[in-house]
């Protein structure tokens, strides 16, 4: 299998966390499960070459670009013969400056990107699949994005809105909504209506998203880490707690986790 990954640019860092690829070729009739949990992050993803079957009816792969919203459960995607993807992974807030809609519409959903662009899309699909390597499709779709960013009435909001992510991030989700409304000066009501439609959803689930990833996290670079220790250390008042968070964003329990996933944290790593 062959990965990578990259950086945006400068101008595009607000909104683009990163750019990955990924390359795979599976013998015929070999299959693979892989289990997609919450990262707090929504993506663009272009399919280049075989799609994968997924087991939820709203993330179907339909298409080969596809908008993926904020995800607040799990799913498995069955992945067989070649896979080719390119995928633009986008800040939490940051596909918001992209499309004239709220997104908590593409909750728990893969939309098309058709459905968005009315137009467009068959010029750029047809750049990408024709790009020699990475760093061209990186040059394309920032080109692409560039032209796309909505610079008028967001601004403002926008801008309270990232400050309130960066302080979810400075705390690792251990921080409570009427805290963040109050910094952003929002009423708790106005903050969670203009936050849900930045990110595409509720700042109560994206708050247990960023504290499950944080948990994630701090196991990838602290091996030796207990459950116990992860408890207490991540913010849960106790391992029932952590347990129940697990099951709800995994469909497993923390020990079950750690035993059968690499501990990788799309949203801190």
């Amino acid at each position: 299998m062959k990965y990578q990954i990259s950086k945006p640019s400068p101008i595009l860092s607000n909104y683009v966390k990163q750019y990955w690829a990924m390359e795979n070729s599976l013998p015929a009739g070999v299959e693979h499960i892989q289990r997609i949990v919450p990262n707090g992050l929504c993506d663009l993803i272009f399919y280049l070459k075989d799609r994968p079957e997924s087991t939820r009816k709203n993330n179907s792969i339909v298409d080969s670009s596809l908008v993926s919203g904020q995800n607040n459960n799990y799913y498995d995607l069955k992945v067989t013969g070649d896979l080719s993807l390119f995928s633009i992974l986008f800040q939490p807030h940051g596909l918001s400056v992209f499309f004239d809609i709220p997104l908590i519409e593409l909750l728990n959903q893969n939309v098309p990107l058709r459905y968005l662009l009315k137009d467009s899309v068959d010029k750029l699909e047809e750049k990408l699949f024709e790009a020699g390597g990475f760093e061209e499709r990186i040059k394309i779709v920032e080109s692409f994005l560039l032209q796309r960013i909505q610079k008028s009435k967001k601004k403002y909001n926008f801008n309270r809105i990232e400050n309130c992510i960066h302080l979810i991030n400075q705390a690792k989700g251990k921080i409570t909504i009427n805290e963040l409304a109050s910094n952003a000066c929002y009423s708790r009501k106005q903050f969670e209506r203009v936050f849900s439609g930045f990110t595409g959803i509720s700042p109560k689930r994206f708050l247990k998203i960023v504290r499950f990833q944080n948990t994630i996290y701090e196991k990838a670079v602290k091996p030796a880490t207990n459950i116990t220790e992860l408890t207490y250390l991540c913010g849960y008042y106790d391992q029932s707690h952590m347990t129940n968070d697990f099951s709800k964003l995994s469909g497993m329990t923390p020990k079950q986790y750690f035993a059968d996933c690499e501990p990788f944290s799309d949203y801190f790593q």
